[in-house]
């Protein structure tokens, strides 16, 4: 038995906008650490003001107070709601449409790869807008004490970006996005699927919540590590209009940091990936479970 996309994509949203409530902060110190430069000073030393995930989160709860650890949180609830609700709803549909509808057996790993790609890809295009001004709300926090904010929150950013910049700002990093959310939604959701898959194969496991915990911890590790570089170029190209373009930013960011600075925020940006992982798979199950018991008493 079933449940209908509606249902999917309500359970998916659902599931995606509890685990972005639980990890806000975690994302903030990822995104802070992403769009840090190097600062020289006199001596030749380079000082950076946010150092490792937990220094980036006191930086920030001294500043700004505890609130600035959630600056972003209602346009990333928007963002889930939209691109998580899409992302994960469309996956079983599209996986299906892949390989038939009657198709019998396991689904081979690359069909649930590319039917990630293809979901992360739709998905993020329509939730772009959410995302750019996620981030620039969340870079607010790095601009000089007394220069004024240029947002008052995610409503006013909209407004403000399409007033100031047009609509088509809107989906400003479009292109990196793509990349790295089909990338990330490819290690999250095709990985999460055959990890569990294999795990409820093996003696004395089931489709339990260790199971969901184990895969989702899984997925989150190999978003992370094969993400890492396009997500930082688009947190970058998001934040800071000053590069011309996806080449040109990488380009720039290679020449001037090396190639480790694809790497910056790896530890907050696994926690925060990892932690969501675990959270919203928990949850989507748990949520899908209540609402397959209400089709089967029907």
């Amino acid at each position: 038995m079933e449940i209908s996309f509606l249902e999917t994509f309500i359970c998916s949203a659902f599931a995606a906008c509890f685990a972005e409530l639980c990890t806000v902060p975690l994302d903030t110190a990822k995104v802070r650490l992403q769009l840090q430069r190097k600062i020289p000073t006199g001596d030749g030393d380079n000082l950076p003001k946010y150092r490792g995930s937990l220094g980036t989160l006191t930086t920030i709860a001294r500043e700004e107070g505890i609130s600035g650890l959630w600056k972003g949180v209602i346009a990333g609830l928007h963002r889930q709601c939209i691109y998580g609700g899409l992302r994960i709803g469309l996956y079983e549909p599209v996986k299906t449409l892949l390989v038939g509808s009657d198709f019998i057996g396991d689904i081979p790993l690359y069909q649930k790869i590319l039917a990630a790609l293809l979901t992360g890809a739709i998905a993020i295009i329509v939730a772009n807008p959410t995302d750019l001004v996620k981030v620039r709300l969340q870079s607010e926090g790095k601009l000089p004490v007394g220069v004024p904010r240029r947002y008052a929150g995610a409503v006013d950013a909209y407004f403000t970006i399409v007033k100031m910049e047009g609509v088509s700002a809107l989906w400003t990093g479009l292109g990196p996005n793509i990349a790295r959310n089909a990338i990330v939604n490819a290690a999250e959701l095709a990985s999460y699927d055959q990890i569990k898959e294999t795990i409820m194969k093996i003696p004395g496991f089931g489709d339990s919540v260790l199971t969901h915990l184990l895969a989702g911890l899984a997925a989150g590790f190999f978003a992370v590590c094969i993400g890492s570089p396009v997500d930082v170029v688009k947190s970058r190209m998001m934040g800071d209009s000053t590069y011309r373009n996806t080449i040109d930013c990488f380009i720039k960011t290679m020449k001037t940091e090396g190639i480790m600075a694809f790497y910056k925020g790896f530890l907050p940006n696994f926690t925060r990936l990892g932690t969501w992982n675990v959270v919203m798979f928990l949850t989507l199950e748990q949520v899908k479970k209540v609402f397959l018991r209400e089709v089967l008493l029907d």
